[in-house]
Order: structure tokens, then C-alpha cells, then sequence
């Protein structure tokens, strides 16, 4: 069960929780970013929010996923969308940028500027950070 902050109108997975209580809106990250951010961010956002108890809310840096926890970030650049998403083990590949041990788990980043980035093994990664948290 989810609550929403009268303030800002986020909504959080328990009431009282704590935030950054500011309104945001994702069109607002992706001013004066390239359209096709726009378009990659889409496509993650089609596939990740029908899954079951997604939440997602905005910061005044980035759009966060959680399910329990946060398990998908996406921050927009001004030329790429910094993805970092979670697994219990270090990921390595072409994509990754860095894979750091942080709480318990690792925290992967990859950068993306096109919809050609968008890999059925990254949807996996994040699919697996979201099973994770």
C-alpha cells in the first residue's frame, strides 16, 4: 500500500516516509536534452511501470523506481540517461560503466543515448534489481 505526500504529491511506500519533498515534473529533467533521451527513457518506462507494485516518482535530478526499495534510477544528462540499477554480484559487459559495492549490494551505471542501447540483457538487469530489492 502506497501513500502519497500532500506537499509534493509523491507517492511513497508508507506515510511519514522520508524524502525530498519538492514537485517535479519528468518533463522538466529533459529540458534542453535530446529528444531521443526522451524516447529511451519511454521505452524503459513502458516496460518497468506495469510491473507489479512499481512506483515511480521524480527528484529534482532523476526518476526513481522502487519496488520495496529503489532498484532503478534514471538520471538524464545532457547527452545520455545514467541507468543505475542493483544486483547481489559485480556486472560487467560493454555497457557498464562502473559496478560499485554500495550497502550490501552492487550498484551498476550504464549511460544511454539512443533506443539502440536498450538490450534485452539490459531489461534483464533491471529486471533482476527489481527482484532483488
Amino acid at each position: 500500500m502506497s501513500w502519497v505526500c500532500p506537499k509534493c504529491e509523491r507517492e511513497l511506500l508508507k506515510e511519514g516516509q522520508t524524502h525530498y519533498c519538492a514537485r517535479v515534473s519528468v518533463d522538466s529533467l529533459f529540458e534542453g536534452r535530446p529528444a531521443e533521451l526522451v524516447l529511451v527513457f519511454d521505452k524503459i518506462l513502458a516496460e518497468v511501470a506495469d510491473w507489479p507494485d512499481v512506483l515511480v516518482s521524480t527528484t529534482p535530478n532523476c526518476i526513481v523506481f522502487v519496488h520495496r526499495k529503489t532498484f532503478l534510477v534514471i538520471r538524464p544528462m545532457q547527452k545520455v540517461l545514467d541507468v543505475k540499477f542493483y544486483d547481489e554480484k559485480p556486472i560487467n559487459g560493454d555497457q557498464i560503466i562502473n559496478s560499485i559495492l554500495y550497502g550490501g549490494k552492487y550498484a551498476t551505471n550504464v549511460r544511454l543515448k539512443s533506443v539502440d542501447d536498450l538490450t534485452p540483457q539490459l531489461f534483464k538487469f533491471i529486471h533482476q534489481s527489481y527482484r532483488l530489492l
